[in-house]
């Protein structure tokens, strides 16, 4: 299969087409690059499954373009969402509810529930808008592998697997949305740019789920994500840091620090993402494919665990584990 890559003036009619047929698109967010097809046709969301190699039981997000659509995708809407779109929609934010019939089964894994998403970004929207199709789509990347923040991640991912991707640029937020499940107590399922916090002081008291996953209501929960083809660790602190970065020399490994500009890191490969949360999730993704291209071995200096940054922790944390013996 030949992958185009355009922009959105040369590739809306030719991604329009092939929503319209069953097909494939990947397209920009303000998240992460999605992988859409039409929520409603089984056989194209299955091609998702398919070009990511994802498991069959991790379902993928709907995504609208107007906030009158979840009526649409979704039945029973309690007030909570509209609360919560009017603070944070159009926005990196997905919230689970009940699913409506029009919503194909391969969406939700047969779970009666679906998560929903409005994207803060217009040629997203724009598409939804022109083709009349609301897109299942997950990260636009091969399962379990780095999420992608521009065209040219997909592209080295997915070329030969996908048809067309449009280029819209690098992602703004850089980590994926937030995932708050409104069909129970609201419970955050999945941490992102919009925090537990942020969603309390418009909802009050909201959960954060901690325990254990045996069926995934939303993306992102049960397995190992956002992991490089190198071997990757965290350290807890600067001096651990450090020392596995030496032993890793001696072991010729090509070893490379991704974290913040610390001084004891001077004349150290470093791949230095920032010095607060919003600045961590922006280049957290990009800076795993950097090193996963020019180095051997990975090491993620702990960051803070609060605020944006915690959703951060939440990525690298699974970026860099093992995977459970019963995943």
């Amino acid at each position: 299969m030949d992958t185009k890559v355009l922009d959105i003036k040369d590739g809306l009619d030719l991604a329009v087409e092939l929503l319209k047929n069953g097909e494939l698109v990947a397209f920009p967010t303000e998240t992460v690059y999605g992988l859409g097809a039409d929520c409603t046709n089984t056989e194209a969301v299955n091609k998702i499954f398919e070009a990511k190699g994802r498991p069959q039981d991790n379902p993928l997000i709907v995504h609208i373009a107007d906030i009158e659509d979840v009526k649409k995708v979704a039945r029973e809407i309690p007030d909570e969402f509209y609360i919560l779109a009017k603070k944070f929609l159009p926005g990196p934010l997905t919230i689970i509810l009940k699913k409506s019939d029009m919503v194909s089964p391969a969406v939700t894994c047969g779970l009666d529930t679906v998560g929903i998403r409005m994207p803060n970004n217009e040629i997203a929207r724009e598409i939804i808008r022109k083709s009349g199709v609301f897109m299942a789509a997950p990260s636009a990347n091969s399962s379990k592998h780095i999420s992608p923040t521009t065209a040219k991640h997909v592209y080295d991912d997915l070329n030969g697997k996908i048809p067309l991707i449009i280029d819209g640029g690098s992602c703004e937020v850089g980590i994926e949305s937030t995932i708050i499940d409104l069909s129970q107590e609201p419970t955050v399922l999945r941490p992102g740019a919009i925090t537990r916090e942020m969603l309390e002081e418009v909802l009050g008291t909201v959960g954060e789920f901690k325990g254990k996953i045996k069926v995934a209501k939303a993306p992102g929960m049960k397995y190992k994500h956002y992991a490089p083809k190198v071997p990757a660790i965290m350290c807890d602190t600067v001096e651990e840091v450090i020392l596995k970065y030496k032993e890793a020399v001696k072991n010729d490994l090509r070893p490379v620090i991704i974290g913040k500009n610390h001084p004891e890191y001077f004349c150290l490969n470093l791949l230095n993402i920032g010095s607060n949360g919003s600045e961590y999730a922006r280049n957290v993704y990009n800076a795993l494919h950097i090193a996963e291209e020019n180095y051997g071995y990975i090491i993620v200096e702990k960051l803070e665990d609060e605020g944006v940054s915690h959703s951060v922790m939440n990525r690298l944390l699974k970026a860099t584990a093992e995977q459970p013996k019963n995943e």
